[in-house]
Order: structure tokens, then sequence, then C-alpha cells
């Protein structure tokens, strides 16, 4: 959905921008961590203070290319700067298309922001920490739709003050490259390792900036939830102490894409080595650390990689088996989880396949998605060429020609969200309710875009309103649409007053907005979403979670198998 990521983008860095000219003033916010001293800004129209481009690795460059992430190894006496946001890593897609200029490989860096009256006399504050979405193939957390100074001021006018963290992992090949050589060497998932070494950074350095170290939520949407799932689940499910929160937005704790074996990805590693010469190297994957950054990411983004997706593997170390069968041998932190999505998920072109016309059309795309005949067969089954069971409910029928949908549209986007999303949503609900661990489940029922009516309310439409970048509601939002935009800021108002509750007490009921229905706890004997929807009588309200039961049941088996492996 590139237009829609390029116009957001850009429409909130304009106003970004403009919002802080002249903002700043003498006063100069600093904090030590344990390698020495940073100075920041301060910016007196939001009485916030920003530490930006802060390294919490030494770079990944050169010899430490396709290794893990290794700590800060030096200190310093005096003040480093802290005012200007580190470059972006090397990524392929919308968000580096749009912010281009700022893409290096020393990239490993992480912001905060914090309300300017921190001190320890008032005590440690709250730690949220965003993990970037992207499709682990682009993204970073300097994306202005990410800014948290909107975020934080309602933070200040509710009495929930926190500190925001936003960080950089390395993406795409850079971060997820794979096969023999990568597994034996044990560094796989290196961009699941570098988001680790972040938190770890934060652990023992956020109480110089005022937050605490004991509350920190980890936090993040599409490939930053499941980053954030997958944390949870991280070296079998332990507990290293790094996070008492965790809030999946458009993700869950499973492989966002199925998982490959080092042989499966062994081709295209000898792809990548044949197109940099390294093929004659005794060690290739030395060769390639020493190929020149530009030279290899124009391979990377080269034909080769046309129908690939980097995505995270099991490795049997960070990742010890699928996530499906972690959650449910009981291999995860036990933390209160908060997870949703939207409305409708699949309808998001980055994942659905268009101009799908009849059902045998239908099977081999379920073929092609690596599911044998038998399991294509029975997803047709479960998936009826039936218009008034398949999403978004918005479009009535079917999509007329001119679209270049297809006839088979709805029916392809719900196969295609509940594989991708609500199958792995609902999965952790259960079994996070059945080992007596808090969790939330919530739907976003907004129509938030130009394309409401073919795509229902989809994946991305509820960052404007948890980050209440307020300015997007207008920009992006359809004109037909007025009759509903007063409240599109008492619903963001409220969505963000129940995340920094759960910020604050684990919990997204403690919050100051009155007659608002209570969210309730996941149970899997009667199971409840949370839905947000400003089309209601109400901002919000509860629904069973029943919805395509029969189908959920089975992606939930097909998941522990090896025919369809998350």
């Amino acid at each position: 959905m590139r237009s829609f990521l390029t116009f957001g983008i850009g429409v909130f860095a304009i106003t970004i921008s403009a919002q802080f000219q002249n903002s700043t003033n003498t006063t100069v916010p600093t904090a030590t961590t344990l390698n020495g001293t940073y100075y920041g800004v301060h910016h007196s129209n939001w009485h916030q203070d920003f530490f930006e481009g802060i390294p919490y690795a030494q770079p990944p460059t050169e010899s430490l290319r396709f290794r893990e992430a290794q700590s800060l190894n030096t200190s310093w006496t005096g003040q480093r700067n802290a005012t200007v946001l580190g470059s972006m890593c090397y990524g392929y897609g919308a968000t580096q298309m749009v912010l281009g200029q700022f893409i290096s490989e020393d990239c490993l860096t992480l912001n905060v922001y914090r309300p300017s009256n921190v001190s320890s006399s008032k005590g440690l504050l709250p730690v949220a920490v965003y993990i970037h979405g992207g499709l682990f193939e682009h993204g970073t957390g300097r994306d202005p739709r990410y800014n948290m100074t909107s975020l934080l001021q309602v933070g200040v006018q509710n009495g929930k003050e926190f500190i925001g963290v936003t960080l950089n992992y390395r993406l795409s090949y850079w971060g997820f490259l794979y096969g023999n050589e990568v597994a034996n060497e044990g560094v796989a998932n290196l961009g699941l390792k570098d988001q680790r070494l972040a938190l770890r950074f934060l652990k023992e350095n956020i109480e110089a900036f005022g937050g605490d170290s004991e509350r920190i939520t980890i936090w993040g949407q599409e490939a930053g939830a499941f980053s954030a799932g997958l944390q949870l689940l991280a070296y079998g499910g332990r507990d290293d102490g790094l996070f008492q929160g965790a809030i999946l937005q458009s993700g869950s704790p499973t492989l966002m894409w199925p998982s490959v074996t080092a042989d499966e990805w062994q081709p295209l590693y000898y792809q990548f080595v044949n197109a940099t010469n390294c093929s004659a190297s005794m060690n290739t994957l030395d060769c390639l650390r020493n190929v020149d950054s530009d030279v290899l990411s124009s391979v990377f983004d080269s034909d080769i990689t046309t129908d690939d997706h980097p995505n995270p593997v099991v490795d049997g170390d960070f990742i010890q088996d699928l996530g499906s069968k972690e959650m449910q041998a009981g291999h995860f932190v036990r933390v209160p989880l908060i997870l949703g999505t939207t409305r409708d998920e699949g309808t998001w072109q980055h994942y659905v396949v268009k101009n799908i016309n009849t059902t045998d059309e239908f099977v081999n795309m379920v073929r092609d998605d690596g599911l044998g005949e038998d399991a294509a067969n029975e997803i047709a089954r479960l998936y009826l060429d039936e218009p008034d069971q398949g999403i978004p409910a918005t479009l009535e029928g079917r999509p007329g020609n001119e679209t270049g949908l297809g006839n088979q549209w709805k029916r392809t986007s719900a196969y295609t969200g509940d594989m991708i999303m609500q199958a792995g949503r609902r999965l952790a609900s259960q079994v996070w309710a059945g080992n007596d661990v808090d969790v939330y489940s919530y739907v976003y029922d907004v129509l938030f875009h130009a394309h409401w009516w073919q795509s229902g309310s989809q994946e991305q439409d509820d960052i404007a309103f948890l980050f209440h970048n307020v300015t997007l509601f207008e920009a992006l939002s359809p004109s037909d649409q007025a009759d509903q935009k007063d409240t599109f800021e008492p619903l963001s108002y409220l969505m963000c007053s129940m995340w920094k509750s759960f910020f604050h007490t684990l919990d997204p009921n403690n919050h100051p907005v009155n007659g608002t229905n209570v969210w309730p706890k996941y149970n899997a004997n009667s199971p409840e979403n949370f839905v947000f929807d400003v089309n209601a009588t109400e901002l919000s309200r509860s629904e069973t979670d029943d919805f395509r039961s029969e189908a959920m049941s089975y992606w939930i088996d097909l998941f522990s198998t090896n025919e369809y492996p998350k």
C-alpha cells in the first residue's frame, strides 16, 4: 500500500517540521548512561525532551556484518550529541523510498522521548518501546508516523505520563539472511537479536532518562508486533526481565510467513554469492561481509528477490520451534498482553492476491502459498464462494471488473487475513488465558482511508489513532465521512488512554475517560473482543470472538504441523 504510506509519511513529516520550528530553548537535558553522558534537546512548545540517535550497539559493519550486534565497548567523558535522528537501516519499500537520504549500514540507534518535568523525586516513569513494522523489509524508528510527541502530551493531560522509545533494527537480508552457512555460524534472525540488544541497553540505562527499568512494555505493529511476539518466545520463552508487558497490533507470537529450512533457503543464498563474485571464496559468508554495502544492497534489491520475503526462521536458538508449538508448550514469557487486529486485515494489498475469479484459481492460489492439495481443497470448503461470508462487509456483493480485484476478492481477503493475522491472534489469546495470564483482545473497526468501500478497516489504519496523530485524520480520511470525523479525536484519545493505562498498570481499564465500557479480559470459555468503532452509537463495545470459528480452528491445527509452519 505504498500510496498510503508515502502520502501519510509525507504529510506528517511536513507537519512535525512546522510544529517544531522555533520551539527549542536553551534548556539542555542530559542523561548519563553506563558509557557516558548524552545531551538532548528540549522542546518548550511541548514541554518535552528528545534524545535521538543514541547507539545501542557497535556499528554492524565490516567484520561485524552478518554477525550478532555487539554491545558498546567504549566510554567517554564530557557530553555527546543526541539531538539528531540516526540513519535508517538498509531496507526496500515505501519508508526507505520517502526518507531514503538517511540510509546507512551503521543504523543501530534508538530514540528516547520524555516529559520535561521528569525527576527522581517524582518517581520513575513506565517505558513503552515501539518496534516498527514494514514486513521485515523496510521501516525505521524515525518514521514521523511514530512520533511520540502527541501521545506523550495525552499522557500529561490524563495523568499517565510515560517515556517513549523507538528504535532501528537490521532489515531485509541484512537482518534476515539465511542458508547453511548462516545456520552453521549461528547468525540467523539478526534483526530480532538487534531488538533484544536494544531492550538490554534500555534495561541497563533507561533510569538515566527517568524511566523505570521494571516497567517496560514492548509494543509493535505488523512486523513490529510479530517481533514483539517472538521476543515473548525467544530462547524457549526465557524470561530475561527485559519487559513486563506487551502490545501486539496486527501480529502475534507466530511467524509472519511460514518458516523455511536452511536447505530450502540455500538456492537464494547461492544467487547472492554468485551476484557478488563470492562463489570462489573458501568462506562465502566472509566474502559477503567484505562486499561494498551499496553493491550488496543493489543485489538485495534486484530481480533475484522479487518473489521472496526475508523473514524470521526457526533457527533452534532464538526461535527454537514454531511459534504455535512454543505457545502451546508453554514456552513463553508470562507477561500481560494486549493484542488485536483491524476488522479487515486480509484486504491489505501487500498480502492478498488480486484477480482471482474462480474456485479453481482460488485453490491454485492456496496451493501456491505452500499448502498441499488436501489442505487447499479443505480451505476452499471452509471459505465458500459466498461474498456475504467474506470481507470487507463494506463491499456489497462482488467488486466490479473495473477494480481489478477479481470476483473472489472477499473470499481471498478473508482467507488471507485469517492465515496471517487472525488465527495467530486467537491462538495467542486462548493460550494466555488458558495459562491464567491476563490478555486483552481487540478489533479496530474504523473506516479511515479513501478506498474504504473495497478494503474496509484495513491494516495500518489504526496507527494514526494510537499515536494521536490528529493531523492525519483530515488528510487521510474519506471526504464522505464528514459525519464521523468529529468522533476521530475522541476515539483516538480513548485508545491512547487505554494504551497508557496498560503502560502504567498492565490493565487498559485504569484511565480517566468517563462513560467507557470495561475492556474484559479474554476468557477461553467465553471469548470476547473489545471493538473500537466510530461508526456505532458508542466508541467501544464488546463482541464475541467466534467469527469463522471452524476455519480458525483449522488454521491453528495446521500451524502446528510441518505443512504450514508458523
